[in-house]
């Protein structure tokens, strides 16, 4: 190859060599772009990635925060929780010791009330002011149970008891409550029932009555002249499932400022007028205003200062069924007054604190012609259990030394407790109290104030004891006391016989009255029968009576 074309190609090598130079140096240039490229994309992705970091550690930190205030209120929600528990259960112990403080002495004021009515040497001016005690003595149980029954609304555990009653009868027994206040204060008081109004309606008869007594309660005590009038008429209202009835209160009183007004609804608040009267405490017309919503309605209130005030409430009733009211006209029973002939002995044991209501139950008892021991507590009860073996046992729950849900526990513990008839005599106020006594064995349930139809019913019940009832036509014209006291003299007999005999006939304790007959039998034959027979008819009066003329 000649030099000439060695040079040719050796320029050719050189060019292709500067070609794959500037190919090269491009692609480092490309090369060196795109790494600064990626090198930018991974700061970007890095910055992002540190931004979503911190955004991701600043929403755990406010999780975190919102999870420790979530668990802090939780905490203080349960502290709140078992604190409102622990004031509910305080609250319940009180009301459950004020209740029976309040109505275990209701109990002897009724029920003494309720056995001299039945007196007929009573004069008709002291059967009608027997007849106030009673009515009174109702009216107060019914205001501690619905103060009771306020507590329950607080804790949403009020519920409506609808029955069947006589509304008519209802507003008469108002109107005989109030109409005396009202006539010793010179003021008119007038009830006008339209004729549309059904008389049997059902609905709840308690907290109907109960919002009237509030409303003419307040009525004729603030009330100096004039008159009140109650009106009832019939009313078509929407959601109402039966009809609707509409009651207004009016007074001819001071009036309340209408800046009153707005607040006389609210639990312990009082218009001007009620604080100088200084009398209530201001929740009568809180419940009434709870009431009336519980039975489907609401109240309002004017008034004009100088002139009155009109308080008006609707609930809804519905109109008793046909055999509702045949039930209701036929509720009443007659009067059991004694035992039919033919039937065993029986031995009831009264087991109760209260002198008062041992001494009413004993009454009771011995005039319809049972054989009735008492104690005063638990342990004095079983041991008078295991000497007498009564039928039935009447057991007061609360007691000191031993109360009666350990003494009926202790009874029902044997073969021969099985068989003897327990029956809780209890003022609490609450229906768990129920269950409780049920569980500790006790075979029945009766809450004081009780009443005599309640006493034979469990006497029927759990004995099946058979009853002679009154009959008021065959009812034997009384005895003039000087012709029962003719043959009972007592003149020649030791005074503290004669001052036995007469605590004894005070306690209408007849066998005590027949242990001292006993002891003069062989002296005064004569005497010790006819002692004896007044024992049995358990007419103690007559006794007495003839203690007092012979001293």
């Amino acid at each position: 190859m000649s030099e000439a074309e060695l040079r040719l190609k050796l320029a050719q090598a050189h060019e292709t060599i500067r070609m794959l130079q500037e190919e090269l140096d491009e692609s480092s240039r490309g090369l060196v772009a795109l790494t600064m490229e990626l090198e930018q994309r991974v700061d970007e992705r890095t910055a992002e990635m540190r931004d979503a970091k911190e955004e991701l550690e600043s929403i755990s930190s406010d999780l975190m925060g919102h999870v420790r205030e979530r668990l802090r209120a939780e905490v203080d929600l349960r502290q709140a929780k078992e604190a409102a528990e622990a004031a509910n259960r305080a609250k319940s112990v009180f009301l459950a010791n004020m209740s029976h403080e309040l109505r275990t002495p209701l109990n002897a004021i009724l029920g003494f009330s309720d056995l001299m009515s039945r007196d007929d040497k009573l004069t008709p001016e002291q059967k009608e002011n027997l007849s106030i005690i009673s009515r009174s003595g109702s009216h107060l149980l019914a205001l501690i149970n619905d103060v009771l029954d306020m507590a329950k609304i607080e804790a949403g555990r009020m519920t409506v008891q609808e029955q069947a009653f006589d509304l008519q009868r209802l507003l008469e027994s108002l109107a005989d409550m109030f109409r005396l206040r009202a006539r010793d204060k010179g003021l008119r008081l007038t009830v006008d029932l339209s004729p549309d109004v059904p008389q049997y309606v059902l609905a709840d008869e308690g907290k109907l009555r109960q919002v009237l007594i509030n409303l003419l309660n307040n009525a004729v005590k603030f009330t100096q002249e004039g008159g009140i009038g109650l009106r009832v008429h019939r009313i078509e209202k929407p959601g109402f499932p039966g009809c609707g009835l509409q009651f207004e209160i009016q007074d001819t009183g001071p009036g309340i400022p209408s800046a009153d007004l707005g607040a006389i609804f609210e639990p312990f608040v009082q218009s001007s007028e009620g604080k100088k009267a200084k009398e209530g405490s201001g929740l009568g017309l809180a419940i009434s205003r709870q009431f009336v919503r519980l039975m489907g309605g609401d109240i309002s209130a004017a008034s004009q200062v100088g002139a009155g005030s009109l308080f008006t409430f609707e609930i809804s009733v519905r109109p008793a069924a046909e055999v509702e009211m045949a039930s209701l006209q036929n509720k009443s029973k007659p009067r059991a007054v004694g035992l039919e002939p033919g039937q065993p002995i029986y031995r009831l044991l009264i087991v109760e604190d209260s002198e008062e209501n041992r001494l009413l139950l004993v009454r009771l008892l011995f005039e319809l012609g049972f054989e009735v021991h008492t104690a005063s507590n638990g342990s004095e009860g079983i041991d008078v259990w295991r000497e007498w073996q009564p039928h039935l046992i009447w057991m007061d729950m609360r007691m000191p030394i031993m109360d009666g849900h350990a003494a009926t526990k202790s009874i029902k513990a044997t073969t021969q407790g099985q068989a003897t008839v327990i029956v809780a005599l209890t003022a609490s106020a609450f229906e768990d109290e129920r269950s409780a006594v049920l569980s500790d064995g006790c075979d029945d349930f009766i809450r004081k104030p009780f009443r005599q139809e309640e006493i034979v019913d469990v006497l029927i019940k759990h004995l099946g004891v058979r009853f002679i009832y009154e009959d008021p036509r065959l009812r034997p014209e009384p005895k003039p006391m000087s012709q029962m006291n003719c043959e009972l003299r007592f003149d020649g007999l030791d005074d503290d016989w004669v001052s036995a005999l007469k605590q004894a006939a005070m306690e209408a304790n007849s066998n005590k009255i027949k242990a001292l007959v006993d002891q003069i039998r062989e002296r005064r034959p004569g005497l010790a029968s006819k002692l004896a027979e007044l024992a049995d008819n358990f007419d103690h009066d007559a006794i007495l009576g003839a203690i007092q003329e012979g001293t």
